[in-house]
């Protein structure tokens, strides 16, 4: 598979992983719409783009469906029909469910999970219709296991992957695909941006010491290794830092893992 000449959809493209693939896939050739709600971020990703670079950036609020409606349109209406969408996306804030508002709940769930629905079906059915298409659903390791004061963010990235998970089984014979990326600890610069509950406590704070240890993965590696994963046809795609150690933790020792987290001082427990 190759993204020469073809249409690429980033959300998120202002930051992080979101930049990263959208600079790698300029350099393969790709034609680029990048979205994203800050748009000083969108301008600066594309001055980092080659010269001869296809871009246009859209200013997006990913929480708001008809704003998703209408930037699928408007791309279509700009550059034709997508042949890639990249639900990238994401926030996350540090909380115990004791702690946590019913709206930072509703916050983090509509960032990171009612994105990616309203992206789905913003999308889908134009590649449908086309009969070729691939949608690549950006999870987490904590769509993979549970984790202290992530409980939102794994309920989202949980959901991510259902999501992901279905629509291989319904998309079967029509010529779309969809990929699940689990990133590991990706030094994206999201525990700068990451919001802490209002009623916190020795959880949160430990959480928030540790994110530097744990995000140590340039997003370079992380967008060069989900593209080479696309492009070989893969469907999950594991990358970062204790992204396969996470994966078979939660294979191996699924009643147990929370405590071999909390043994190898990767949990804020």
């Amino acid at each position: 598979m190759t993204f020469e000449n073809k249409l690429a959809v980033v959300t998120g493209a202002a930051s992080g992983i979101g930049r990263a693939l959208a600079i790698d896939l300029a350099w393969r050739g790709a034609r680029l719409a990048l979205a994203d709600i800050n748009e000083a971020g969108l301008r600066k990703t594309c001055n980092l783009m080659p010269q001869d670079a296809v871009v246009k950036h859209y200013r997006l609020d990913v929480t708001s469906a008809d704003a998703v409606a209408a930037f699928a349109e408007k791309v279509t209406a700009d550059q034709g029909p997508a042949d890639y969408l990249f639900n990238n996306a994401g926030a996350t804030i540090f909380g115990t469910w004791e702690h946590l508002s019913l709206d930072e709940i509703r916050w983090q769930v509509d960032v990171n999970l009612w994105s990616v629905i309203y992206g789905v079906k913003a999308f889908l059915p134009g590649m449908l219709a086309r009969g070729e298409g691939c949608i690549v659903n950006v999870s987490s390791i904590f769509g993979l296991i549970g984790f202290a004061t992530q409980g939102p963010y794994c309920v989202s990235k949980f959901g991510v992957r259902a999501i992901t998970e279905s629509l291989w089984a319904e998309l079967a014979g029509t010529g779309v695909r969809a990929v699940s990326v689990h990133p590991g600890g990706i030094r994206t610069g999201i525990d700068r941006g990451a919001r802490v509950s209002a009623v916190n406590g020795p959880l949160e704070a430990a959480m928030t010491s540790m994110t530097k240890k744990l995000l140590v993965t340039p997003p370079e590696v992380c967008a060069r290794q989900i593209l080479d994963g696309v492009a070989k046809g893969r469907n999950r795609i594991l990358t970062g830092s204790r992204a396969r150690t996470i994966h078979w933790l939660s294979r191996l020792f699924p009643n147990s893992y929370p405590k071999i987290l909390t043994r190898l001082g990767i949990s804020p427990r």
